[in-house]
């Protein structure tokens, strides 16, 4: 099983992804994830959400949440996987926004609901830091395909 990874050991010296920061993505980034704990069974992060995050209307899109979810199951399925040396690939996304909310600190749970061969089902929640209070939540599949011959394999940086 992979070991637990923090921000301090991003880039692992060795193994699968030797050299390749999974906590990196400019999408990612964006949208403000940070990720506290990964795994291959579960994944922590959080959001520090503002104005930059908002509709038109002053509340936050969505889309911050959607992406919160396809991130954390993404980068904790592909943790799972990595000693195969492969990767997983979101094919999809069911996101359920629960309640609006315009700024915060939103927290991230994400966790693996099956692991196949193949496949892989994880579910995560995003929940207030200030009153707990379940702001999103989402349910992901994604397929186990191989590292090599993606536009950026593991290893490489864009």
């Amino acid at each position: 099983m992979t070991q637990p990874r923090t921000e301090a050991s991003a880039v692992p010296d060795e193994g699968p992804f030797s050299g390749f920061d999974v906590f990196r993505s400019a999408f990612v980034e964006a949208a403000g994830l940070t990720f506290t704990e990964v795994t291959g069974t579960r994944v922590r992060g959080e959001i520090q959400l503002g104005p930059e995050h908002h509709t038109p209307w002053g509340v936050v899109h969505g889309g911050v949440y959607t992406t919160a979810v396809e991130s954390a199951a993404t980068v904790g399925a592909s943790a799972a996987v990595a000693d195969l040396g492969q990767v997983a690939v979101g094919v999809a996304n069911s996101t359920d926004f629960l309640r609006p909310i315009s700024a915060g600190t939103v927290r991230v749970l994400a966790e693996a609901i099956q692991q196949g061969r193949g496949q892989q089902l994880w579910q995560v929640a995003v929940t207030s830091v200030d009153n707990g209070k379940l702001i999103a939540r989402g349910q992901l599949r994604l397929a186990n395909v191989p590292a090599t011959g993606l536009p950026n394999p593991l290893g490489e940086q864009s």
